[in-house]
């Protein structure tokens, strides 16, 4: 792995519908202020900057990082954009790790964003490819048939759907940062919700959101305060389209996690997984994750959760800070999720706090479940 790396800021904006009151420019500024002060340090003391976001048709603007150098710091520094669809929060963080992991600086601030409200994110996923008809179904309908796929493999009832979006909102409840708050939220609520993507109901899945992630990341020497050590880091791909495919339980995403497991010595990722915070965008992807990062057997994934091993209190808490269901500002979904790992392990993650976390997995995955992005922190040096 090279040099240790180590996560000594996390900040986040608030998560909503609209921010109507800043711009692009005022969003990433705001996430990364609050980054800066977790970390007793300002934009002068930061050697490069990060930046990722899902594809530029989100919002309409064609390379948004051209003109956001000044709003974090980054005249005269290097900045790298980062895009590997819905999994670049994830990858972001990867890149700014491997820079001071490749002893390139001492401190990287990387930044995750985006403004859904400014933009048509269904039609930006469903434009014309040559030859072909705009289907016009946006992420859920393209992943609803590999959830049927799921069901019909492995017998799942119609209801575990229902019991991750309920654990996942209740979870959002305690979080201050996360969009979707819905007290007296009950299985009943959900299934009283319209159908959109049979078997995905409106309240089994994510919203649109905007919002800004960013954390400070620091080599060994220059790490202050509580820190979250990287024990590990991995990005795969696959293609989209290829013979044999399983969409269902990607090869990449078990390459990535098998890869991830090996760098910090994980042979049992439940037991020695304190906490997950896992790319979940419709709910019926938490039991297919559960198999494809190896917490479950082939088949098994449902009974985790219906066992209520996945909930706050349970073995093995995931999405203890509501998840990708909760708050969804696509190209910082990911980031928000390796940040939340990192408050997880520094012991500052407030009310949705797992007693005891010392080790977590931060995941994420975009595109046609074709790309991902892990880690592995911890509260000890790896």
């Amino acid at each position: 792995m090279g040099n240790r790396c180590a996560v000594i800021g996390v900040g986040q904006t608030h998560y909503t519908t609209k921010r109507r009151d800043v711009s692009i420019a005022g969003l990433v500024r705001e996430a990364a202020l609050r980054a800066l002060e977790d970390a007793g340090l300002t934009f002068k003391d930061i050697d490069a900057v990060v930046i990722g976001k899902a594809p530029d048709l989100f919002e309409g603007v064609m390379m948004p990082e051209a003109y956001l150098a000044d709003a974090l710091g980054a005249a005269g520094k290097p900045m790298m954009r980062v895009h590997t669809a819905g999994s670049v929060g994830g990858s972001t963080a990867l890149v700014g790790a491997s820079l001071i992991q490749g002893g390139v600086h001492e401190r990287v601030l990387v930044v995750a964003f985006e403004k859904q409200s400014e933009s048509n994110a269904t039609w930006a996923l469903s434009t014309h490819l040559p030859f072909s008809a705009s289907l016009v179904v946006g992420a859920g309908g393209y992943f609803a048939p590999h959830i049927r796929e799921y069901m019909r493999r492995s017998g799942a009832p119609g209801h575990i759907g229902t019991l991750v979006a309920v654990k996942d909102r209740l979870n959002a409840l305690k979080n201050p940062y996360a969009h979707l708050k819905i007290p007296g939220i009950d299985q009943k609520m959900v299934e009283s919700t319209p159908m959109l993507w049979e078997p995905i109901r409106y309240l089994e899945t994510c919203p649109s959101s905007d919002g800004a992630c960013a954390m400070v990341l620091a080599s060994e020497s220059a790490a202050t305060g509580t820190p979250a050590w990287v024990h590990g880091t991995a990005m795969r791909s696959e293609p989209i389209f290829r013979a044999g495919r399983d969409t269902v339980s990607p090869q990449a995403g078990k390459d990535c996690a098998a890869d991830v497991y090996r760098q910090a010595g994980i042979a049992d990722p439940r037991r020695q997984i304190d906490v997950a915070e896992v790319y979940v965008p419709f709910s019926w992807y938490e039991p297919m994750w559960l198999e494809n990062l190896g917490f479950a057997a082939e088949g098994e994934g449902w009974k985790l959760t219906e066992s209520g091993a996945t909930a706050l209190d349970g073995d093995t808490p995931w999405n203890a800070s509501g998840g990708v269901l909760s708050s969804n500002p696509i190209g910082a979904s990911g980031l928000i999720r390796f940040a939340e790992a990192a408050l997880q392990v520094r012991g500052m993650a407030g009310e949705h706090q797992v007693d005891g976390a010392r080790t977590a997995l931060g995941h994420a995955y975009g595109g046609g479940a074709q790309f991902f992005a892990m880690w592995i922190v911890g509260r000890e040096k790896p």
